[in-house]
């Protein structure tokens, strides 16, 4: 087997993220679809401290792009939504691929929304009758009242029985998202959605759940660039994890290769398509702040084994509980997870909040390593149209004040740019 070094292998990962090298020119939307296929999915989340997720993730991939683009290929039918790893947004080619995942008697959300429709069919039934004759809906054309007549409050554990039902409709094939409406889903029927997004759809040929089990495993593989067969069923959610032996068929058949990596018990496995990845030297030189929602950093475990990195989302961990913030995003530098910041975007404001900034342990604050998480930060502020950053408080307790210069320095030199000196 071929041997990747540890640092080989974070950057063969990387590079199969599309988080290697720094974007080269201004993104346009075909880069977006590009982005999402090299992932194979985006995941949705609606948390807005900063921008909602799936709009961060590409914006570490792309630099400063149009939010818009997302919403727009998704109206457009070139990608879709569906349940995989969580709420992901899918090119439409894989419809059929998901459509066969979300069938299979063993997904949790459809278990989930087939006990909707056993105990609500007549009630579903009539809400399914109402969107094939009135067209489009979004939940809040259902809204429901407070005993005081008011438009009740939103919020996941006060859903509407209507949007119940359009969710519960939505996994079971019947309806999909024709688009969002400022973030609002708007479901349509199936059938008529795929007219735009795929004509050409013959919505019989399924595939049966061997071959799809099969073309996800080798596409997470692709998607993640290298990694252990504990790793790969997570990624779609596939149900246990896969074994070495599992993994047998696919090296033998070339589709995937086994490789040995420092520091690994267990070996790895490269798609095929990257094999002449592994034979060149790959340099890191991107630096950007991710997700917490990102594909790098969703796996706990895979996060820890290949970045020395332990990263718990806790936005959904009780104030008291948590260890660095409400929505703390990883520092990603030149292939290396330095750090985490919990950062807030003041939009009418136009201030990048942050909050707080941490180092790992064994980074040291030199001055590169400030400069270049000093531009990721101002990177990531301008594309939010929140050019002001401040910086409260950071561990080690000196660093901030390392940043502010930094901060201050490149204002200055942007301001002489602009003055023509």
């Amino acid at each position: 087997m071929l041997a990747l070094s540890a640092r080989q292998a974070r950057n063969l990962h990387l590079a199969a993220q599309g988080l290697l090298v720094p974007p080269r020119g201004r993104a346009t939307k075909a880069d977006v679809l590009s982005a999402i296929a090299r992932m194979q999915l985006l995941q949705i989340d609606t948390i807005h401290v900063v921008a909602r997720s799936p709009y961060l993730v590409l914006f570490s991939r792309l630099g400063d792009y149009q939010p818009a683009w997302l919403e727009a290929l998704l109206a457009e039918g070139a990608i879709f939504e569906t349940w995989a790893h969580e709420a992901c947004f899918a090119p439409i080619d894989d419809y059929l691929l998901h459509r066969r995942h979300v069938d299979g008697r063993n997904h949790w959300a459809r278990r989930s929304a087939q006990r909707m429709h056993d105990n609500h069919r007549e009630a579903m039934d009539r809400l399914l009758a109402h969107v094939r004759e009135l067209g489009p809906v979004k939940s809040s054309d259902f809204e429901r009242k407070d005993s005081g007549g008011k438009a009740a409050k939103p919020g996941w554990w006060g859903w509407k029985s209507e949007k119940r039902w359009l969710e519960a409709l939505f996994v079971l094939g019947e309806l999909m998202i024709a688009r969002r409406d400022k973030f609002q889903r708007v479901y349509d029927l199936t059938e008529r959605v795929l007219s735009v997004a795929a004509p050409g759809l013959d919505p019989a040929a399924i595939p049966t759940e061997e071959a799809m089990r099969r073309a996800f495993i080798v596409r997470a593989v692709r998607a993640l660039g290298v990694t252990q067969a504990r790793w790969i069923a997570d990624y779609f959610r596939l149900g246990r994890r896969l074994k070495d032996a599992e993994l047998d068929p696919f090296v033998e058949a070339g589709e995937l290769a086994r490789v040995e990596v420092e520091g690994w018990t267990n070996p790895g496995y490269v798609h095929h398509a990257h094999t002449d990845l592994l034979q060149s030297p790959l340099r890191a030189t991107h630096s950007t702040l991710l997700s917490p929602f990102d594909p790098v950093v969703w796996d706990r475990e895979r996060a820890a084994a290949m970045f020395d990195f332990d990263y718990r989302i806790e936005c959904y961990t009780p104030e008291e509980k948590r260890q660095y913030g409400y929505y703390v995003l990883p520092i990603l530098r030149r292939g290396v997870l330095v750090g985490r910041l919990d950062a807030k975007a003041h939009r009418a404001d136009g201030v990048f909040e942050v909050k707080s900034v941490y180092l790992e342990g064994g980074q040291r604050p030199s001055e590169a390593l400030t400069r270049d998480v000093v531009a990721a930060i101002q990177s990531c502020a301008d594309w939010h149209r929140t050019p002001k950053v401040q910086i409260r408080k950071s561990d080690p307790r000196a660093w901030a004040k390392s940043l502010r210069a930094e901060l201050s320095a490149r204002k200055r030199k942007g301001a002489d740019l602009d003055q023509g000196e």
